[in-house]
């Protein structure tokens, strides 16, 4: 199973980007997903997730209101709207499949990645 993320590039501080995420087997129809991010340096850290149905989702309080998630559940594909975007948000952003149904917040959580895509945001 193979998760292909894509979106990332350049972009100035205020502004906007949306990443993609499809899946090779539809993987996450019936799962949670979720997109994490890591900065150079800097340990993966979690964005935020959406549950098997896209009825729940959760987000780190550094992207609230921000970014927003939502899936696909017939491709089991997931995307992430971010919205105003800061250079803080500088990292490559990988997506992932949850072994369970809930909008999981632990890496520990999910099965599958994604490759990362890189998101830049100059000042």
């Amino acid at each position: 199973v193979q998760l292909q993320a894509s979106g990332g590039g350049l972009v100035q501080a205020g502004g906007s980007l949306r990443l993609s995420c499809v899946s090779s087997k539809r993987t996450g129809s019936n799962n949670g997903m979720g997109w994490f991010r890591q900065a150079p340096g800097k340990e993966r850290e979690f964005v935020a997730a959406i549950n098997w149905n896209g009825g729940d989702t959760v987000y780190a309080a550094s992207v609230r209101g921000r970014f927003t998630i939502s899936k696909d559940r017939a491709r089991g594909s997931v995307y992430l709207q971010m919205n105003s975007l800061k250079p803080e948000d500088t990292a490559v952003y990988y997506c992932s499949s949850a072994r369970g149904s809930a909008a999981a917040t632990s890496p520990s959580d999910y099965t599958y990645w994604g490759q990362g895509t890189l998101v830049t945001v100059s000042s």
